[in-house]
């Protein structure tokens, strides 16, 4: 398609996400004409009915009827679903107008880990050992028939939340218990029939590393490999730092590449962003996760390409169909810091800010919960209380500034 003023993107805009303003920027500097649609009514609705839409994410089917009804008078170019929550739904509409866009099985097949690590499986791609359970199995009848070390995940979740390691029958059966009232809770009941399951699978020793990638035509093209210095070893998962590009050596981050590219054909997957988890010991790469969607939170404000587009920016160009100048990330080191909760309660205060702003090497500090927000931690929850970013030279001068500046930042919590 050429690039054209009167191009209308559709964007799909969970009111959970934290992505939505550097979505909006992305289209906004492409001057396209965006139309951005929620699962709940924005209150600027009315004003701008064609503009601000209201979409049942949850019945992917309906929503795309509801966008081919909204297509004939006002046809759609693209569609970009900028979170998990709308990554079937984005793939439905998509179908439904004939955009470039994932199947919608292929998507569905990302969103539960069952079907995910069957499908890998069918394909020969190297993963953990893995067996499903239902939530009223006994938990200590599981527990005798499964090796350990483990790792007890929901299906349907993400960011790590009810993710759990267990060593032993005895914290087998309490990280069941944990996972089953996480399980109980209404939004996640709201997801479905996988809500009622647990994914048993081996733990994998090892390094972690993320790969950022673009799909075009079932190509994957690595936009970003990223570090995980501290170690993921459990008995929680919380992720911290991501540092690019990686210190691994060429013929290891090739290995990387290879492994996410056979996951994705695997599932079916042909275009739009991905973001893949995996694992790195002497086997080579073992595929922990994969997303149909860009890295999470504000993450993707470590990479910039060619001379200066952001992510957002890459992926709106690419569901458009118009030219990308370069997919080159640019070349000084980047790094983000999701900032852990170090434990439950109110958020009341926030001390040291702008002493870690000073702090060499850091780019900007962004606390994302507001005073007086209760704030659960891992394996309970699923956000971070904010994010440090820094640029140096070297990957380790980028790490290096972003735990200084985390040690002077002070949250007091009641």
């Amino acid at each position: 398609m050429s690039r054209t003023a009167a191009a209308r993107l559709l964007l799909l805009v969970p009111t959970t996400t934290y992505r939505t303003e550097d979505f909006v920027d992305a289209a906004r500097r492409l001057d396209v004409d965006l139309v951005v649609a929620a699962e709940k009514p924005n209150t600027m609705a009315a004003a701008l009915p064609d503009h601000l839409l209201t979409l049942p994410f949850d019945d992917p089917a309906a929503a795309a009827s509801l966008m081919r009804e909204y297509a004939r008078a006002r046809p759609i170019d693209a569609v970009v679903p900028v979170d998990d929550a709308t990554t079937v739904v984005g793939a439905a509409i998509g179908q439904a107008l004939g955009l470039r866009a994932n199947k919608p099985a292929a998507v569905s097949a990302t969103r539960d880990k069952q079907s995910m690590r069957e499908a890998l499986a069918r394909a020969g791609v190297r993963q953990p050992a893995f067996a499903v359970f239902s939530i009223t199995d006994d938990p200590k009848v599981v527990a005798a028939g499964v090796s350990y070390p483990c790792v007890l995940k929901p299906l349907v979740l993400s960011a790590s939340r009810g993710v759990i390691r267990a060593d032993t029958a005895a914290t087998f059966a309490d990280a069941w218990q944990r996972i089953a009232a996480i399980l109980a809770e209404a939004d996640v009941q709201a997801l479905g029939q996988g809500a009622r399951k647990i994914l048993v699978e081996d733990f994998v020793p090892g390094v972690e590393v993320a790969l950022e990638g673009m799909l075009t035509d079932g190509r994957l093209t690595t936009l970003a490999i990223f570090d995980k210095p501290d170690p993921l070893d459990g008995p929680f998962f919380e992720e911290t730092i991501y540092v690019t590009p990686s210190r691994l050596p060429q013929e290891t981050q090739q290995a990387i590449a290879d492994c996410a590219a056979q996951a994705a054909g695997a599932l079916g997957l042909s275009d739009g962003p991905i973001h893949v988890e995996l694992r790195i010991n002497d086997a080579g790469p073992w595929l922990i996760e994969l997303a149909a969607r860009s890295i999470g939170g504000l993450c993707s404000r470590t990479l910039s390409f060619g001379t200066g587009m952001s992510l957002e920016e890459i992926i709106l160009r690419h569901a458009l169909g118009w030219p990308i100048a370069s997919l080159e990330r640019e070349h000084p080191a980047a790094g983000v810091m999701m900032i852990p909760i170090p434990r439950g309660g109110v958020l009341e205060r926030v001390n040291g800010i702008e002493s870690a702003r000073a702090v060499p090497g850091i780019e900007e500090v962004t606390i994302s919960m507001h005073l007086g927000q209760r704030i659960v931690p891992l394996p309970e929850g699923g956000a971070y209380l904010g994010f440090i970013f820094s640029r140096a030279a070297t990957p380790a001068e980028a790490e290096i500034s972003l735990r200084r500046a985390h040690a002077v930042l002070d949250f007091t919590i009641r």
